[in-house]
């Protein structure tokens, strides 16, 4: 595995100095001066935009609940409360469907008094319906991380759909750092960056962050979205552009802009608007209002800088929207909002852009299933 990193082009003082979300160079910069600790040297694309990957360790616990620690306690202190059996992923290891595990990851933190973190399942994860959560020692919140920690990291990973193969090295959730203070753009600014830049290919709607809605236009054989089968074969991470879409999931039709979601179905769907992020900025999936229906939208909610952006080859890209369905059937029509994107601004442009310079999988994208599936 070959390393992605140059030599930072911006200094750790300038970065300590700054506000806002942390560039590719600076996250450079901090594993360099060791503020990110690897095991392992990092890789060809860890290092995203506005994020850095975060890979698996040489082991899993098979849990039997989820749990946070708490203020008081490391994760090795009350792991013993809840671990099964410890596995090898050296070899390989499956990780099932319905089961909950923790992994504990390479990398590891010792973070400013002034850089917090936030963490999210990578694009590919949300797709697979594998639920991905970021835990530290002493947190009372999943995939938040305070200024100043200092320790491990581990990933709570629990598959839903379907049961899947990972090995050490895998790169399921993703970090995202930013100066504490940073805030969301509000209301006005957001309007101002569309009238100068264009967020949405039409009219922007702006009420606490960009909506965001689902499209049920019926496409060729009146196909809406995919909806996960519930009894599948095994995925293996590593396989990109391997498995037959047919034998994990089946096409959900809509032929007058509306469907009904079955409770306890996973789904993908697309959403109305194609989006744009500027080069300085950075995006973040919310839900919109928990009182519009029993659903979740969007398990993997980080938008890149250059996502969709025409420099970056993108032109406009849609939101993928991993949807599930809660308590009751919840009937969504066309153009329904289901959630918002809220911007960040970044500290300086990254010195590298989602698409393009990375080879994204999912710029430009329309409705369209992870990586590991060939194209319908």
């Amino acid at each position: 595995m070959s390393s992605n990193l140059a030599s930072p082009t911006i200094s750790l003082n300038s970065l300590l100095a700054a506000t806002g979300v942390v560039p590719s160079q600076g996250i450079a910069a901090m594993i360099a001066d060791g503020l990110i600790r690897m095991d392992q040297p990092a890789v060809t694309g860890q290092i995203q935009p506005a994020s850095l990957d975060l890979r698996l360790g040489v082991e899993a616990f098979r849990l039997r609940a989820s749990f946070l620690p708490g203020r008081n306690a490391t994760i090795s202190e009350r792991l013993e409360d809840f671990s099964m059996h410890r596995i090898d992923l050296e070899p390989g290891a499956v990780l099932e469907k319905g089961c909950v595990y923790l992994v504990p990851l390479m990398e590891e933190l010792s973070l400013p008094p002034h850089l917090a973190a936030v963490a999210n399942a990578k694009s590919s994860t949300g797709r697979l319906d594998v639920f991905t959560r970021l835990i530290t020692d002493r947190g009372t919140e999943f995939d938040r991380i305070e200024a100043g920690y200092d320790g491990p990291l581990y990933a709570e990973i629990s598959p839903r759909s379907f049961s899947v193969l990972v090995r050490p090295g895998m790169r399921l959730n993703q970090i995202r750092f930013s100066t504490v203070g940073t805030r969301e753009l509000d209301d006005a600014a957001l309007k101002a960056l569309d009238a100068d830049q264009g967020l949405v290919d039409g009219e922007a709607h702006i009420d606490k962050g960009l909506a965001f809605s689902v499209d049920l236009r019926p496409r060729e054989g009146g196909v809406v979205g995919y909806r996960a089968k519930p009894h599948t074969g095994l995925i293996d991470l590593d396989r990109i552009g391997y498995y037959d879409p047919a034998e994990f999931w089946e096409p959900v039709t809509s032929h007058d802009g509306r469907m009904i979601l079955d409770p306890g179905a996973f789904y993908i769907l697309v959403s109305r608007e194609a989006v744009h992020v500027p080069p300085d900025h950075a995006a973040e999936m919310a839900p919109y209002l928990a009182m519009v229906g029993e659903f979740r939208v969007h398990y993997a909610g980080f938008f890149d800088p250059g996502f969709g952006n025409s420099d970056a080859g993108g032109h406009g890209s849609r939101g993928v929207l991993e949807v599930r369905c809660h308590e009751a059937p919840f009937a969504l029509d066309h153009g329904q909002v289901v959630g918002r994107l809220v911007y960040e601004p970044m500290m300086e442009r990254p010195d590298i852009l989602y698409g393009r310079d990375l080879g994204s999988n999912y710029q430009g994208q329309g409705l369209k299933l992870s990586k590991h599936f060939r194209t319908p």
